[in-house]
């Protein structure tokens, strides 16, 4: 258990994520006391507690202070310095860092990277990404990119501010300028992009913790499904109807669990209601391979989808039957055959680092197996152990089990990539990721995932329908820092409600644009 006090309400979740990635499997709760701290660490008056945006009384709050067991932290804020002490039950520490309130984003900066630079020393440890929490750092090195900061400077600047290792700032960079170039002939900000998730799957994999249900539990559904999201496609083709459709992305969940002829009826409505004549990318996500066959191949193939997902996750059968994906080896590699075989020339296929029991030599198997197929692109993902996850709420089963990823796994797919031709094209985060790295895409070049690009970057309102989706607006306006203002619109996850709820979802979106002025 790790508990963090502070004195003032500042910074709280951006100094919660810094300690949560040096102590990735341990529970971090926060609470605000009434008054500044002592060095002495004596025992805290409580003014409320906040875990994660939950709220306890009192009495509860008061006695889970009592004992002082665990991790301690204390944050104490004055008019010109932050006091930061840790202490546990074998050492104790200190640091004091200078602090300008007056400079919030740089006030930030600083105290996490003295708060980085305690625990680095104490633990012996350090982390790739420095003290970035966020899940886009190529935001950073792309934004300086079109400023006109030449690639040494950026790479000094990223290493100073936000303590990031130098092979981690090349990276970032490499790929801030290979979106750069990727985007230089889009026009993002006038545009918009599709998103259309189908929340239904085979089976829920271990670590999942997407919008996910079962199929054979919910097949009656599917069609009064598509009737929802035909209902969100009529209100937002009228909405869009003076911008161009960039990209079409479906996800989920595993769209192919709908049947051949829901898959046609989905993709026809795209194109009956939006004008696809200027899109630059059709991606559907076939995902799961015990959900693929030659005949919903076929109606994507003929009805304009270019891209597609075949993910295997990993080519080692035993890590397969423990997360639950219920499919073979075999059934991967035919699923990619197959897809072959109906005509696709641009094929991604998803790994996962960092599952339970998966070494480097494992890596390096499935890296072989995957270099076979030559797929087009190839997405690496640090497994993320999120709350809603089977593999969270189970974790006591799983506690013991080795779950490891470091920069030698990274770097192992890396290499395979390359000699595949495929190069590093986006980038981003989670919280709570084996070894505290990163996800990756490699692409051949023309081959890139722009839908991922422009989700990823923010750079374009991304409309999306379906239960769990999540509308992102990209503003003609502007933030302070000069980044662009951005508001989110979420639809609910719960399939039933989404379902008894659509003219409501619906209603707020139009209601939410008419706030925000989005046309």
């Amino acid at each position: 258990m790790i508990t963090i006090y502070f004195n003032k309400p500042y910074f709280e979740y951006d100094i919660h994520s810094l300690i949560k990635a040096f102590f990735p499997r341990e529970e971090a709760v926060m609470y605000y006391t009434f008054a500044e701290q002592e060095a002495e660490g004596q025992n805290l008056a409580v003014k409320h507690f906040a875990p994660e945006h939950r709220s306890l009384s009192g009495d509860a709050a008061a006695s889970a202070t009592d004992g002082r067991t665990g991790r301690i932290f204390e944050l104490c804020y004055d008019t010109d310095h932050t006091r930061i002490i840790w202490q546990d039950d074998r050492q104790m520490r200190m640091e004091d860092v200078p602090l300008d309130l007056s400079d919030k984003r740089e006030a930030k900066n600083a105290l996490k990277r003295g708060l980085y630079r305690m625990l680095s020393e104490a633990l012996g440890v350090t982390l790739p990404w420095g003290t970035l929490t966020g899940i886009r750092p190529t935001k950073i090195a792309m934004k300086l990119l079109e400023e006109g900061m030449d690639e040494e400077a950026i790479k000094s600047l990223m290493r100073d501010t936000y303590l990031i290792s130098e092979d981690k700032a090349l990276l970032g960079i490499d790929i801030a300028k290979r979106e750069n170039r990727l985007l230089g002939s889009i026009d993002y900000e006038e545009n918009y992009s599709l998103y259309i998730g189908i929340p239904f799957c085979p089976t829920t994999c271990l670590y999942c913790s997407f919008t996910s249900y079962p199929i054979s539990a919910w097949r009656d559904y599917t069609d009064r499904y598509l009737d929802a999201i035909e209902r969100e496609m009529d209100f937002t083709a009228a909405r869009c109807r003076d911008r161009k459709l960039t990209t079409v992305y479906i996800g989920g969940g595993t769209p192919t669990t709908l049947e051949p002829y829901q898959l046609k009826r989905l993709i026809q409505m795209i194109r009956r209601y939006f004008d696809t004549e200027d899109c630059l990318e059709f991606t559907a996500e076939a995902g799961r391979p015990d959900s693929i066959t030659e005949e919903k191949l076929s109606v994507m193939r003929d009805n304009g989808v270019g891209r597609i997902s075949v993910n295997p996750q990993t080519m080692k059968q035993e890590t397969l039957d423990l997360i639950g994906r219920r499919h073979t080896v075999e059934q991967t590699i035919d699923s990619f055959n197959m897809a072959r075989r109906a005509g696709f020339d641009n094929i991604n296929m998803d790994l996962i680092l960092g599952l339970p029991e998966e070494n480097v030599s494992d890596v390096r198997h499935t890296m072989e197996e995957i270099s076979l197929l030559a797929p087009e692109s190839v997405t690496v993902h640090s497994l993320a152990i999120k709350r809603a996850a089977r593999l969270s709420a189970q974790w006591d089963r799983y506690r013991d089990t080795k779950m490891i990823n470091t920069q030698e796994h990274m770097d192992v797919c890396a290499e395979y990539c390359r000699r595949l031709g495929l190069m590093p094209y986006y980038l981003y985060r989670q919280k709570g990721m084996a070894g505290n790295l990163e996800n990756i895409g490699y692409a051949a070049d023309g081959r890139e995932g722009l839908y991922n690009i422009l989700m990823m970057e923010e750079k374009q309102s991304i409309m999306a329908l379906g239960a769990g989706a999540s509308t992102k607006l990209v503003l003609p306006r502007y933030n302070e820092d000069g980044s662009r203002v951005i508001r989110r619109i979420e639809n609910v996850k719960d399939v039933k409600n989404y379902l008894n709820r659509t003219d409501e979802m619906i209603e707020k979106k139009a209601r939410r644009m008419d706030e925000l002025g989005w046309i």
